[in-house]
């Protein structure tokens, strides 16, 4: 029997862009053009693998969950398996691979950490996300209440620990569709665990994920109280245009929380590498952090702060069970890791913080 999951979550996400609009007008816009975007990113001319993932999704098994904690760096449903239920989930969830961002635990009990129980199917991503997120989460605004967009949010994974740490509303956007599927597949098993709490013991979902680019979204929108973009900047051939886009979403006294690649230098150090960065053919430019920061003032942001700036390691990206392709450690010189195959820096990120 095919479950509802996609379909439920539509409706929800369609649900609360409408409450929204009774608040705030521009949010019509959203939804004149969200059956467009929700339609383009199951269309096989657009993605040839979207029916499978589709149907992958569609045939998960409905378990009963006994708690979901959105606050543990391994994202666990708690719930108990069948040993044909854990062959069926841990087939269908492999069949969306490479699964890139996490980690997950599906079945088990809530332990915050990968491979602690056996019962349960530990969804080891190539990224440890949670990693980023214990960067970034001490210096971050109050998200509780708050409404959020996460930008490039991948498989969802920092979208649900935004909703954990209170968020009134997270919209994720990525053009993915393999992440799409990916993050329906958690919602399978997540289910209602984020929405509001009301008397009558119903109410709407929390997150939700809308599969198009930030360029793809009416421009200066100003709904959201916090804009998350991590891991997006460097792939822009204009960063400029992207930092002006995250703006326009930000209501007044918005905050933005921008994490890229980054080198070492002065305000006026910037790498564009020739061909290649890490293997990467789509990275366009890598710049200081005291540059980063003029450019983020440039286009109207103010006090603008780095938080945290960290060399990736190759126990934070790295070759899994569920991420079989090179990752890191292949990308970077053999015989010197502190440089990539090409001899730029090896990569190296900075989280800043900024308000509009």
């Amino acid at each position: 029997m095919l479950n509802d999951t996609i379909i439920n979550a539509e409706r929800e996400l369609y649900l609360t862009l409408l409450e929204l609009a009774q608040q705030q007008p521009i949010a019509y816009e959203w939804l004149k053009q969200l059956p467009t975007w929700l339609n383009a990113i199951k269309d096989k001319a657009n993605y040839a693998h979207a029916p499978a993932y589709q149907a992958s999704v569609a045939r998960l098994p409905t378990l009963t969950v006994n708690n979901v904690d959105l606050n543990s760096d391994t994202l666990t449903i708690e719930a108990n398996l069948s040993e044909s239920e854990r062959k069926q989930t841990m087939a269908l969830l492999k069949q969306l691979m490479p699964w890139r961002k996490g980690p997950f635990q599906i079945g088990g009990q809530i332990s915050g950490q990968i491979g602690n129980d056996d019962s349960g199917i530990k969804i080891d991503t190539e990224w440890h996300s949670d990693w980023k997120w214990q960067r970034v989460a001490p210096h971050l605004g109050e998200l509780k209440g708050r409404r959020v967009l996460d930008v490039g949010g991948g498989s969802g994974y920092h979208g649900w620990r935004m909703a954990g740490a209170g968020a009134d509303t997270v919209i994720i956007v990525d053009p993915s569709c393999l992440f799409y599927h990916q993050f329906m597949a958690i919602r399978h098993f997540v289910g209602s665990a984020d929405a509001y709490t009301y008397p009558n013991g119903t109410g709407r979902y929390r997150t939700h994920y809308i599969p198009v680019p930030l360029e793809a979204l009416p421009a200066h929108s100003q709904l959201f109280d916090t804009v998350f973009s991590m891991g997006v900047l460097y792939h822009r051939q204009s960063p400029f245009e992207h930092l002006q886009q995250l703006r326009g979403q930000l209501v007044k006294g918005g905050e933005l929380v921008l994490e890229t690649l980054v080198i070492e230098g002065d305000a006026n150090t910037v790498l564009v590498p020739h061909d290649r960065y890490a293997q990467m053919n789509n990275v366009y430019f890598l710049p200081s952090v005291a540059a980063l920061t003029g450019w983020l003032e440039k286009v109207g942001f103010s006090d603008v702060r780095c938080v945290d700036v960290a060399v990736t390691s190759t126990e934070e990206q790295r070759k899994t069970e569920w991420m079989t392709y090179h990752s890191l450690a292949d990308f970077l010189d053999p015989n010197d890791s502190t440089k990539t195959m090409e001899g730029y820096p090896a990569p190296m990120r900075a989280t800043l913080i900024a308000k509009r």
